[in-house]
C-alpha cells in the first residue's frame, strides 16, 4: 500500500513540477514517511519515475483497448474520427496523467530520455495495430486512398501529437473548432469520398 501511495504522490509532484523540481523529500513528506523509507520501495528517483511512467502507459493502454472495442463496428470514418475525438478530449488519459506524460516526453529526465522514448514508442503498438486494420479495411472498401499504411499511420500520429500540444494553447471552444477543421482537412486528404 505504501508503494502505491508513494507513486500517487510522485505522479502529482512530477506532473506539477517536473522531475528535477520534485525532490524525494517532498514526495516522502506528502506520503507521511521519511525520505530513507522511500528506498525500501524504490531504489532511486529514476526507479520511482519509471514506475509512475509505466502506470501511466498502462492506463493509456487500457483506455485504448476499451475505445477500440467500443468503436469496432463503426464505419471506417467513424472509427478514425472516434479515436481522434477521444484523443483530442483526453489524450486517452486523466488530466494529471496527461500532464505527467506531456512533461515526461517533452522534458524527460536526461538520464532516462532514450529509455522513455523507446518505451513510449513500444506502447503505441496497440493503437498502431488497430490503425493498421482500419486503414487496410478502408482501402479494401475503396473508402481510403491507396497509400502506404505506414505513411497513413505516421500522418495520423502527427495529427494526434499536434492536437496534444494545441490543447494547451487554446480555450476549449476554440480548440474544438480547430480540431474539427483539422479533422475535415485530414479526412479529405485520405478519403476517396469527397463532399
Amino acid at each position: 500500500m505504501t508503494a502505491s501511495k508513494i507513486k500517487t504522490a510522485a505522479l502529482r509532484l512530477f506532473a506539477q513540477n517536473g522531475y528535477d523540481a520534485a525532490p524525494l523529500s517532498e514526495i516522502a513528506k506528502e506520503v507521511g514517511i521519511k525520505t530513507p523509507s522511500l528506498y525500501a520501495h524504490f531504489p532511486s528517483k529514476d526507479d520511482l519515475f519509471r514506475a509512475v511512467f509505466e502506470d501511466v502507459l498502462s492506463e493509456q493502454q487500457q483506455r485504448i483497448k476499451a475505445l477500440i472495442n467500443e468503436i469496432r463496428d463503426d464505419s471506417i470514418h467513424d472509427q478514425l474520427f472516434g479515436i481522434w475525438q477521444d484523443t483530442c478530449r483526453t489524450y486517452l488519459l486523466s488530466e494529471i496523467n496527461m500532464t505527467f506524460i506531456k512533461r515526461a516526453m517533452l522534458f524527460p529526465p536526461i538520464t532516462l530520455q532514450e529509455e522513455l522514448r523507446a518505451r513510449f514508442t513500444a506502447s503505441e503498438n496497440t493503437l498502431s495495430t488497430a490503425l493498421t486494420h482500419i486503414f487496410a479495411e478502408g482501402m479494401r472498401q475503396g473508402i481510403i486512398r491507396s497509400e502506404q499504411i505506414t505513411d497513413l499511420i505516421a500522418s495520423y500520429y502527427c495529427m494526434l501529437d499536434g492536437a496534444f500540444i494545441q490543447q494547451f494553447y487554446y480555450l476549449p471552444d476554440h480548440f474544438e473548432q480547430r480540431m474539427h477543421s483539422v479533422w475535415r482537412m485530414y479526412w479529405q486528404g485520405i478519403s476517396t469520398i469527397q463532399p
